[in-house]
């Protein structure tokens, strides 16, 4: 690659040998009917099966993993799936975590990283944003801060994902990956592209949340505050200083599916494919189902990134099949 990076190929192969036995090698899941509906062949890699439910914990343990050895404790902000990767790798590692959640984060996501062993502060995304709280604490007491997509070590550990799928599945031509902040699709792209450089990787984000399509074709970062999307994970106001230019550069599109989609998506891996699989990790499934992406009997890898699904509000997603 000509452009030069944060983030190179070499640090996710390191962050590859870091993670090994510690992170599980997530299966490649495939359905006939999926195959069928989607016109494609579809491999679905289930970070639903990655420790915590979410490919967040390869990151956090990437990054937590490489911070100086005399520091015991770290700062991140997080609506779930990130603070629960974070709240482990520091059990694993002997660092305290303390971690700032929105007072809306799923109950089940929540109490998941308080089990682990972590700090919560709470706040209120109509009040504040968890970035100005997290510099403001970090400050105060002097503590690192780990964000959940928007530095080097995160980016390194969330693009193992992809090149487990392209080491084990080396025919896929367009691969889908699920976009919030960018640290899983910058990862990825860096992954892929080194691997098989003319690979399609798009990013599939909720419209209601598009900041990353608005920023992909113009160009200019743009910013959504507090989206409304049932895909709590994709609910960040923008992509990232060292995420954007990396999608940007390397990926080949990013679309968006609106929330019937996401819950249609959902709803057939939970019954066809019986994956329990969170709205946001639906996103890449709702974008072939819905038909915003056309396959065209291509060979095509899907990240499912997570399946922290909090049940209680499942009867709101309903919707006939």
């Amino acid at each position: 690659m000509s452009v030069s990076f944060a983030v190179g190929f070499e640090d996710i192969r390191a962050a590859a040998g870091l993670l090994q036995g510690v992170a599980n090698n997530t299966p490649v899941l495939t359905s006939r009917t999926l195959d069928m509906r989607a016109n494609a062949r579809v491999y679905c890699k289930c970070e639903s099966f990655q420790r915590t439910g979410a490919f967040k914990f390869r990151g956090a343990y990437n990054a937590l993993g490489r911070v100086p050895e005399a520091t015991r404790e770290v700062l991140t902000f997080s609506s779930g799936n990130h603070a629960q990767a974070v709240a482990l790798a520091g059990s694993l590692l002997d660092i305290q975590p303390t971690i700032i959640m929105p007072r809306d984060a799923p109950e089940v996501k929540r109490k998941a990283t308080a089990a682990y062993g972590a700090n919560i502060i709470p706040y209120d995304r109509s009040e504040t944003t968890r970035e100005v709280l997290a510099q403001q604490l970090a400050r105060e007491r002097g503590i690192p801060i780990i964000p959940p997509y928007d530095h080097p070590h995160i980016i390194a550990g969330q693009g193992t994902a992809a090149l487990e799928l392209l080491q084990s599945q080396p025919s896929i031509e367009v691969l889908l990956v699920p976009c919030g902040g960018g640290g899983l699709l910058s990862g990825t792209t860096l992954a892929a592209r080194a691997i098989q450089p003319d690979i399609r990787v798009i990013g599939v984000e909720p419209a209601t949340a598009n900041d990353a399509a608005l920023s992909f074709k113009s160009g200019t970062l743009h910013t959504v505050h507090n989206p409304q999307t049932i895909a709590d994970g994709a609910r960040t106001p923008s992509l990232g200083a060292l995420t954007f230019p990396i999608i940007r550069a390397l990926a080949h599109d990013i679309v968006v599916v609106s929330e019937d989609a996401i819950i249609g998506a959902m709803q057939f891996l939970w019954e066809r494919m019986k994956l329990v699989v969170e709205p946001t990790g639906a996103l890449g499934v709702a974008a072939l189902l819905s038909g915003v992406i056309s396959a065209d009997r291509k060979n095509v890898g899907v990240i499912i990134s997570g399946g922290n699904v909090d049940f209680g509000q499942a009867p709101a997603w309903s919707k006939p099949t």
